[in-house]
């Protein structure tokens, strides 16, 4: 039997805080915090390791995510509204978004992988 999962459009809120504005200034943390980091594994590696850094954008279509990896290389995603999770903002390569778990979402880009902490749901709660 094949079970499937619909992302609710809660999935908006990707990262915690993720829906509130920012201070001006540094684009990474509000008051002189550390960046937030995220799991990742880019440039071919194979195990993840916390040093991505991110930071989140309002925009009119969504929020964006611009994720920076340790070597000063970046990716952005955009976070959808449909219930998909992200896309890439930008690029030729497109974000192949799968369930890893309760809370988390494993987004491929290419050969960079990350894991973003999410809101997912079961299709029993997906609206009728």
């Amino acid at each position: 039997m094949r079970t499937s999962r619909r992302w609710a459009p809660g999935l908006l809120c990707i990262l915690a805080g993720g829906c509130g504005q920012q201070a001006a200034g540094d684009p990474f943390a509000a008051n002189g915090a550390a960046p937030e980091t995220i799991a990742c594994a880019v440039a071919g590696q194979t195990e993840f390791s916390d040093a991505c850094a991110i930071d989140r954008t309002p925009g009119a279509d969504g929020p964006t995510l611009t994720i920076r990896h340790p070597d000063g290389g970046f990716r952005r995603l955009l976070v959808t509204r449909d219930g998909r999770g992200v896309i890439a903002a930008d690029g030729a390569e497109a974000a192949r978004v799968s369930i890893a778990g309760d809370s988390r979402i494993e987004v491929t880009v290419g050969g960079d992988r990350y894991r973003l902490p999410a809101t997912v749901k079961g299709a029993d709660a997906s609206p009728k």
